[in-house]
C-alpha cells in the first residue's frame, strides 16, 4: 500500500515501510548502546506514538517497562493550539527512573516542551527523547531531542499513527495529506 492506493487523499509517499523499519532498527542500535546496564522507562504519548513506541520496543534489547500519557493540544485542525491538557497520566512514579518518551513527530515542539518540563519536576535519573519525525522549520521552541529517526519537511503528514481527524493512523507508511482533505 502507498499513497496512489489512497486515492486523491495523499499527496505521496514521504517514507515508506521499509525506510522506518530500517532507521527504527538503527535508532534501537543507538538506544541499545546508550542504556547498556540500565532499565529504561519508555514513555509513549498517545494516540500518535502508539506505533512508533511498539515498534521501537521490540527492536529493543535494553530491559524496559512501558507508560503511557495522553496530553491534547491539537484539535481537529492542523496546528497545535498551544494549550496543553493531561488526559491520561502516567500509572508509574517516575523518580529515579531513566525516562524515554517515545513520540511519533515533532512540529512546533510546544507539547512536548511543555512535557519534558512536567516530565522532569518529578525528579526522573534522567529523560530523553525519540521521535521518528521532526520537522525543523515548523520550530518554536527548542526541544532536544537524543534520537531522531528523519528531518521532514513542513508538511501535513499522516500514516504510521499520525492521523488527521482521526482517520490514517493505521497506514504502514508516512504521506502527506493533499491540501484539499483539510483545507490548505
Amino acid at each position: 500500500m502507498d499513497a496512489a492506493d489512497m486515492g486523491t487523499d495523499l499527496a505521496k509517499t514521504l517514507l515508506s515501510e521499509e525506510e522506518i523499519a530500517r532507521r527504527l532498527d538503527e535508532m534501537a542500535a543507538e538506544i541499545d548502546r546508550d542504556y547498556a546496564g540500565e532499565e529504561i522507562l519508555l514513555v509513549g504519548v498517545l494516540n500518535g506514538a502508539v506505533m512508533v513506541m511498539a515498534d521501537l520496543s521490540r527492536r529493543l534489547s535494553t530491559p524496559l517497562r512501558m507508560d503511557w500519557m495522553a496530553v491534547s493540544s491539537y484539535g481537529s485542525g492542523t496546528k497545535s493550539s498551544g494549550v496543553v491538557r493531561i488526559l491520561k497520566d502516567l500509572n508509574t512514579d517516575v523518580h529515579g527512573k531513566h525516562i524515554l518518551i517515545a513520540e511519533d513527530i515533532i512540529d512546533s515542539g510546544l507539547t512536548l516542551s511543555w512535557l519534558v518540563r512536567n516530565l522532569s519536576s518529578r525528579e526522573p535519573a534522567s529523560l530523553k527523547i525519540a521521535t521518528l519525525l521532526r520537522k525543523p522549520d515548523a520550530a518554536k521552541v527548542d526541544v532536544d531531542v537524543a534520537y531522531c529517526g528523519f528531518d521532514i519537511p513542513n508538511e501535513f503528514v499522516v500514516g504510521y499513527g499520525l492521523d488527521y481527524d482521526g482517520r490514517y493512523r493505521n497506514l504502514p507508511f508516512i504521506g502527506t495529506l493533499a491540501p484539499h482533505v483539510y483545507g490548505g
